[in-house]
């Protein structure tokens, strides 16, 4: 994934920073709009985004999929890979485009509703 340079929000400049910009502390890299505070964080020693710049909506909502999505892959005995492949080929999408920090609101919603769907089949 490249690096942002305009936020799909507001249409600002978004510059790499620290996250102690945001935080008061921490030196992970982001790319944080300086409009709006969208952002989206690096991978561990990286300038390589995890996903897509997301406002505070989104990214309650990404934490929101990533608690729910874990807790089923965990409770099903996956792997981390494997829940991920599982993911890719409910949503019928590449391997790659099939994590929550690429997601959008419905996107998520989507698999929520999968993981709580498929709970509920597993307990019949």
């Amino acid at each position: 994934m490249r690096a942002p340079t305009v936020c799909r929000y507001c249409g600002g400049k978004i510059i790499k920073a620290k996250s102690s910009v945001l935080y008061g502390k921490g030196n992970q890299t982001i790319y944080l709009c300086t409009m709006c505070n969208a952002y989206v964080g690096c991978y561990a020693g990286t300038d390589k985004p995890m996903g897509k710049v997301a406002n505070p909506v989104l990214r309650l909502k990404r934490q929101e999929t990533h608690r729910i999505f874990d807790a089923y892959w965990r409770g099903q005995g996956l792997t981390r890979s494997a829940a991920y492949r599982w993911l890719a080929r409910e949503l019928g999408v590449p391997e790659e485009n099939a994590h929550i920090a690429m997601m959008e609101m419905d996107e998520c919603e989507r698999v929520i509703r999968l993981c709580r769907d498929q709970k509920k089949e597993a307990a019949i």
